[in-house]
């Protein structure tokens, strides 16, 4: 994309993947998990600036007492006024209020980063195109397992359900 995305902070939401501990820790590529969540903190400065919703969705283990260390989402991530999501399957709406809770917003646009680019990322935004979303990802501040599996994704999938750009890409309307 040559020219900046315009969203309107009115209809659109931050989301952000499974930005925990043990998950950022992981061995990533193309970009290390550090990476991803400093994009992703410029992001949300963005976005709760403009005035726009944060969605921040972490998974968490079905079936067991405990959670494994680094269960949480990253400390200082998340701010009064987010949305925070605890999923249970790979995609964010699957058995959660997600999308009731941006429904009640107005929220049309959604804008995506987090860990993993072809799983967490790539489930929860098909979901959300069924629904009817309109779909932006945001390529600097994703990541996944290995560099094919995040590429497969940006450069195959992505594009067919919507909008690949760069977090400086990333504006709202005035």
């Amino acid at each position: 994309m040559t020219a900046p995305l315009a969203l309107d902070p009115a209809r659109s939401a931050l989301v952000l993947v499974d930005l925990m501990d043990r998950i950022v820790a992981l061995p990533l590529e193309p970009r290390k998990g550090t990476e991803v969540l400093h994009a992703a903190e410029e992001l949300t400065t963005t976005f709760r600036s403009a005035g726009a919703p944060v969605v921040l969705i972490r998974v968490e283990r079905p079936g067991i007492a405990e959670q494994p260390a680094g269960s949480e989402l990253v400390a200082g991530l998340a701010q009064d006024g987010d949305i925070e999501v605890v999923k249970r399957t790979i995609g964010g709406f699957q058995g959660t209020d997600l999308h009731d809770r941006l429904h009640e917003r107005g929220v049309t646009t959604l804008v995506f980063g987090g860990i993993a680019t072809n799983l967490g990322v790539e489930s929860t935004a098909r979901a959300a195109g069924d629904l009817g979303y309109d779909l932006v990802f945001v390529e600097d501040a994703m990541a996944a397992l290995t560099g094919p599996e995040h590429d497969a994704s940006v450069r195959l999938d992505f594009p067919r359900l919507g909008t690949v750009v760069t977090a400086a890409e990333v504006r709202f309307v005035a």
